[in-house]
């Protein structure tokens, strides 16, 4: 379901309570032209996994909602920039070197990545094309664009050089297939 939240907050947060008291597994959209923190925070919290700006082009919307019919979360990078600049930055501490394998996998967890987005994240540290890795694995290459773009987002990389660095020093040598992330 998408929800147009560019009106009255108040409202957009009761159809989107009724909605889930009718139907608790329907997923929710919430499109506008701009996202207030504090309601992204309420509206995911009550269930909604989409944020979409209806200034993003046809073919973002429509795969960004494809994509929580999968079971994805969406939000604008505008989004998580403001979420990342007011978060809280750790203080730097020094990692003994036999937990630093556990510390590189949490952080391959904590991102979220699904089973194909780590599969995808693996070929680009292969420096594999959309083409070869969409051929590899039997799905369509505009798809690949859509899980690149849900990777680039997830691990914080502005392209795809920085997620196969960023994954080069994260992944085991064996594979991205051996994860259960």
């Amino acid at each position: 379901m998408i929800i147009e939240a560019s009106q009255n907050t108040g409202r957009v947060l009761e159809v989107i309570k009724e909605v889930r008291a009718q139907s608790p597994d329907t997923r929710i959209v919430a499109l506008a032209d701009q996202f207030d923190l504090s309601f992204v925070q309420t509206a995911h919290e009550m269930g909604v996994t989409g944020f979409c700006l209806t200034t993003s082009g046809p073919e973002v919307l429509i795969n960004s909602v494809e994509l929580v019919m999968l079971g994805e979360s969406i939000l604008p990078f505008e989004v998580v920039r403001s979420l990342m600049e007011r978060a809280p930055q750790p203080d730097n501490q020094l990692v003994q070197d036999d937990s630093l394998a556990q510390a590189k996998l949490s952080d391959l967890t904590a991102c979220k990545l699904s089973a194909r987005e780590a599969e995808i994240l693996g070929c680009l540290t292969k420096g594999e094309a959309n083409k070869v890795i969409a051929r590899r694995l039997d799905i369509t290459e505009a798809t690949i664009k859509v899980h690149v773009k849900a990777i680039l987002r997830k691990i914080g990389a502005t392209n795809r050089t920085q997620a196969a660095m960023w994954a080069s020093q994260r992944l085991p040598r064996a594979g991205v297939s051996t994860l259960n992330v």
